[in-house]
């Protein structure tokens, strides 16, 4: 078959056939072999039965085939789903239920969390294995080694239909995870214009600092790809093997969630100075705010020309980038817009906020925004103020036109870079019988960022324990309560709402910066 013109990897593989594509341990591809593998794995999907635009939910740790994966997905047109692997059996099941997935892609380690979900999810057709041998395979699915050895490397030609892209879930304060649609991919020339900004230069060589389900590692691993560059994989995250790493493979670029970095620049320094790590140029910084004290401890590891910080979400993309040179002198701040992206703030009644120093409700208009969450055009259309788009989240921009986010979509917490809703935490906990009413949200952790705190009224007497053992059975580990108060009554506005605030002030947790 006739290759299609377009697609990225198939391009580099003819431009650059023997260039190092993707390594993890002492697996490496080319983009040769990379390519090939890629067209296996797309038509083993079509043979499958997948249309375009069907959903294909993927699930594993870092691991080289997940790159190959991304690539094949793409390739048979298909809508890439990426599926936490942290999520409960019954957190997982409802992801793959709602996206409407007609395959899923797992990992063999991940068998347990799925076992129960070919009952619960009645329109996945087919369950495939991988990284496994055959006798390793559950009995409800299929080995995808096996199926891609009998498959043709020739370049799989989506037939007419919808437009594949991405489809990646987040939660909303309602606690139900949403999926946000993506289709086509990222708009090119603004993709483009980023590049171009930060500097990403061909040969470029990306380290995994994080998972690749999350919007953030996944999607700068997509820049590199796409500018012919390497991928070096860590399959789990540990500090001193980063390194190891960076020297090894001279990385020059990574995205990386606070705690991970932390972690680095933690490591004693006679250990630090075994590795060079002077290869790093470009370290974007984000997932969570990056606390000052971190970004100057970095600097003083790293120097001060690689540090770069984004703010953005799963739907609306990059949205203002922070440069280097401006890291130490806006203490706080996420940057200015980012190229081609439009950010405005607006008031409660609807009016722009042009003044400096005065927080708005933050809004963008960006042809890389999603489309929209899948069944939930509901939720997309309340997200919108003509064609600007927001999440939520508040700021305020100084005289420079550089912006500072003072509360996080709302209550969110962000945890070691993971997004936690306290009303989903909150559902669990009042479903306790001892547990009368309940209120979550963040409080600082020089560890995470923030760490997930409880306070609770309870009927009963009923112990911490027992609360988090309770929360272990329907919830991820990470968004557990690290902490619980008893109070006799949640204070709540007249209209019923919690008032978080007080909650927060009361507990040393003050929604981000006022404004000046």
């Amino acid at each position: 078959m006739a290759a299609p013109a377009n697609d990225v990897l198939t391009t580099w593989a003819a431009a650059q056939p023997d260039a190092l594509a993707v390594v993890e341990g002492e697996d490496r591809w080319t983009f040769a072999e990379l390519d090939a593998q890629a067209n296996r794995i797309a038509a083993v999907l079509v043979d499958l039965g997948l249309q375009p635009g069907d959903p294909v939910v993927w699930c594993g740790q870092n691991g080289i085939e997940v790159v190959a994966i991304v690539n094949a997905t793409r390739k048979a047109g298909a809508v890439s789903v990426p599926l936490n692997y942290r999520l409960t059996p019954e957190e997982a099941a409802y992801v793959i239920d709602d996206s409407d997935a007609v395959v899923v892609l797992f990992d063999v380690e991940q068998a347990a969390q799925l076992a129960d979900c070919p009952v619960r999810c009645p329109k996945v057709r087919h369950w495939v294995a991988y990284r496994s041998t055959a006798t390793e395979v559950p009995s409800w699915a299929s080995h995808l080694e096996a199926l891609v050895a009998d498959a043709p490397d020739d370049e799989v030609v989506p037939g007419p239909g919808p437009v594949g892209g991405s489809m990646i879930y987040t939660s909303g304060t309602t606690g139900k995870p949403k999926g946000a649609l993506r289709r086509g991919g990222t708009n090119a020339e603004t993709g483009a214009a980023l590049v171009q900004l930060i500097g990403y230069e061909v040969g470029d060589v990306y380290l995994t600092t994080g998972p690749l389900y999350h919007s953030g590692p996944l999607g700068f691993m997509g820049i590199v790809q796409t500018m012919g560059g390497s991928v070096v994989l860590q399959r789990h995250f540990d500090a001193e093997g980063w390194l190891a790493l960076v020297d090894r493979h001279r990385v020059t670029t990574t995205f990386s969630a606070p705690t991970p970095i932390r972690r680095v620049v933690d490591l004693p320094e006679e250990v630090r100075a075994r590795y060079d790590y002077s290869s790093m140029q470009r370290m974007v910084a984000n997932a969570a705010p990056w606390p000052f004290a971190l970004k100057r401890r970095y600097v003083e590891a790293f120097g001060n020309t690689s540090l770069w910080e984004v703010y953005g979400s799963t739907e609306l993309g990059v949205n203002t980038v922070l440069r280097p040179e401006d890291q130490m002198r806006k203490p706080g701040s996420c940057g200015r817009a980012a190229p081609l992206v439009d950010v405005a703030l607006f008031a409660e009644d609807g009016t722009e906020v042009t003044e400096t120093d005065r927080p708005g409700e933050l809004y963008v208009r960006s042809r890389s925004a999603f489309d929209t969450y899948h069944k939930a055009e509901a939720k997309f259309e309340a997200s919108k103020r003509g064609d600007w788009l927001t999440v939520g989240d508040i700021a305020y921009r100084d005289d420079e036109g550089f912006f500072y986010i003072c509360d996080r979509k709302g209550d969110m917490i962000i945890s070691g870079g993971m997004n936690v809703y306290p009303a989903e935490i909150e559902a669990v906990l009042v479903a306790h019988p001892a547990v009368a009413d309940a209120a979550v949200f963040g409080v600082p952790s020089d560890e995470w960022g923030e760490v997930v705190h409880a306070v609770v009224t309870t009927r009963d007497d009923v112990g911490d324990d027992a609360l988090t053992s309770f929360c272990r059975e329907h919830l991820a580990s990470y968004k557990l309560p690290r902490g619980y108060t008893r109070t006799a009554e949640i204070p709540r506005s007249a209209s019923g709402k919690i008032l978080k605030k007080d909650l927060r002030a009361a507990h040393g947790a003050a929604a981000g910066p006022a404004a000046p």
